[in-house]
């Protein structure tokens, strides 16, 4: 079962979130899950992946905190399918709107609002029946890092699945409370050379930290409608995040 409900920024701004619940009427809820999408916004394939969190057992809250910075669904949609065009020519036409697009994203006081209303989300979660605290957060790419930033920024948090995402600075690190799992590929060159600083940020910081690097696969192996996608590995991190999950919000 799902739909699309509406909640309030600390700033009043409204914005949706896609709300998918486990199907069956007497379905146990495991806990509350926060998606955080892509750089695309909160395209079908996030939903889909919503959908099937959903199945497992989980109260799934996926917001759409991207229309804020300019980048509606539909709009990420196009420029997802042109950036993942296999002609050369379109991919490159398609590169300065991408940079336009994303350019609010990258405005002084963008990344504060998004936490924001983030923490609204898991405010929303909390109230829910039968979560009972049991909350966590799991995010792709942009979602990923705002994954990692969420549970730098929330103690109520209890475990964290961020995808390809950037980490904080050992600083905001050093705020994390929960356990966090993070899935990389390896032909994603920026993560994977920033990797070796973030593990010692987080062993510093006493965080217990999982990093999973699957051989060969690049940056958004997991989305199985582009051009990147690797079943294999996609398919091994779904099984991996939800014993993650299971093990670390489930039955903590």
């Amino acid at each position: 079962m799902s739909e699309t409900i509406q909640l309030t920024a600390p700033d009043d701004t409204q914005f949706d979130v896609y709300v998918a619940r486990p199907g069956a009427e007497d379905a146990t809820i495991l806990g509350g899950l926060v998606l955080i999408h892509e750089v695309w916004g909160l395209v079908p394939h996030i939903r889909d992946v919503a959908d099937r969190f959903a199945e497992e057992g989980w109260l799934v809250a996926a917001p759409d905190i991207l229309s804020k910075a300019g980048v509606a669904p539909h709009l990420g949609e196009e420029l997802f399918e042109l950036l993942n065009s296999p002609d050369e020519a379109v991919r490159t036409a398609a590169q300065p709107r991408l940079r336009d697009a994303l350019s609010e994203m990258r405005a002084p006081g963008y990344a504060e609002w998004a936490v924001q209303a983030l923490t609204a989300v898991v405010d929303w979660l909390e109230e829910q029946p039968d979560v009972d605290g049991r909350i966590a957060v799991t995010g792709f790419c942009f979602g990923g890092t705002y994954a990692f930033a969420l549970a730098a920024s929330d103690e109520r948090i209890r475990a964290a699945v961020p995808f390809y995402g950037t980490a904080p600075s050992p600083d905001r690190i050093a705020q994390i409370q929960a356990p966090v799992l993070a899935l990389y590929g390896e032909r994603d060159p920026s993560l994977i050379d920033a990797l070796p600083a973030v593990r010692q940020a987080m062993a510093d910081a006493g965080v217990d930290f999982e990093a999973v690097v699957y051989p060969g696969a690049q940056h958004a192996f997991f989305n199985d409608t582009g051009s990147r996608y690797s079943a294999a590995h996609a398919m091994e991190a779904w099984a991996r995040v939800l014993e993650f999950l299971d093990e670390k919000v489930v039955h903590a």
